[in-house]
C-alpha cells in the first residue's frame, strides 16, 4: 500500500507501539501529523520520548495537547494509588488493571479526529494492542470499529466521504512481532519508553506490567533492548 503522501494523524505516546505505528505509516507513504497528550500522568517522561520519536520519525508536525487531568482520576497513572509491580502473566491477563485511565483512548481519538478533519485527513493511526494482556476496554477491536462508525457519522468529512478510517495495525500482534517490525523499519527503540513509573532520566523500573511485557517482547524477538542497556 502506498498512500502517496496523504495526510494522516497519529497518536504518539513515545512508547514502543506508537513508534512502530509511526514507522509503518511512514513506510506506507503517509504524511504524518503526530499528537501527544499531557494529562499530568505520572509517567510524563513519555512526552520527552514522544518528541524524540517524532523528531527521528520525520513527522510533518507534532503537537502536544494539554488536558485537564481531573476527568482521568482514579487511575494508578494519575491519582489512584501505586502502580502494580511484579505481577505474573496470569495476573496481568485477569480483569482491567489499575493502570487503566478512564475513557483515555476515546478522548484521544476524538481530539485526533478533530485535527484530522481540519487537515482534510481521512486516516487516523493508533498503536493499541489487545494481545499482550493489556486488559484495557478501549484497546479492543470492537471499540475501534464503533469509533470509526461514529467518526463517519459525526463529521462533515465523514458524511461527505464515508471513508474516515481508524488504523490499528498492531491490534493483534505479539510484543515480539512489534519489536521485530520496528527493528526492520529502523525504529530507534532506545528513544522509546514503556515504564509506568520511570526513575531519573526515564530509567525503567523493570517491575511494572509495561516493563515486563516490553522485556518479554525483546527476549522473544531475540533483540537486545537498547533502552535497558543505556539505563543499566
Amino acid at each position: 500500500m502506498n498512500a502517496s503522501n496523504a495526510p494522516a494523524v497519529l497518536l504518539v505516546s513515545g512508547g514502543l507501539d506508537s513508534a512502530t505505528v509511526l514507522a509503518i505509516a511512514r513506510d506506507q507513504g503517509y504524511a504524518c501529523h503526530a499528537v501527544s497528550f499531557d494529562y499530568q500522568q505520572r509517567h510524563r517522561h513519555e512526552l520527552v520520548a514522544a518528541k524524540a520519536v517524532c523528531d527521528a520519525g520525520g513527522v510533518v508536525s507534532h503537537r502536544i495537547v494539554s488536558l485537564d487531568p481531573s476527568p482521568f482520576s482514579g487511575s494508578a497513572l494519575t491519582d489512584g494509588g501505586p502502580v502494580p509491580m511484579d505481577r505474573s502473566e496470569q495476573e496481568m491477563s485477569e480483569g482491567i488493571p489499575e493502570t487503566y485511565v478512564p475513557a483515555r483512548n476515546l478522548v484521544f481519538l476524538s481530539y485526533a479526529l478533530g485535527i484530522a478533519e481540519g487537515l482534510g485527513a481521512l486516516d487516523i493511526f493508533i498503536g493499541v494492542n489487545a494481545i499482550d494482556y493489556s486488559g484495557y476496554p478501549d484497546c479492543r477491536g470492537e471499540f475501534l470499529e464503533s469509533f470509526q462508525q461514529t467518526a463517519n457519522l459525526a463529521t462533515r468529512i465523514g458524511v461527505d466521504s464515508g471513508a474516515v478510517c481508524i488504523h490499528a495495525p498492531l491490534l493483534k500482534w505479539s510484543k515480539a512481532r512489534i519489536v521485530l517490525r520496528g527493528h526492520e523499519l529502523g525504529v530507534d527503540h532506545g528513544l522509546t519508553t514503556s515504564c509506568y513509573e520511570p526513575g531519573d532520566g526515564g530509567a525503567p523500573c523493570t517491575r511494572c506490567d509495561a516493563c515486563r511485557l516490553r522485556a518479554n517482547g525483546f527476549a522473544e524477538a531475540g533483540i537486545e533492548d537498547p533502552l535497558t542497556r543505556r539505563c543499566s
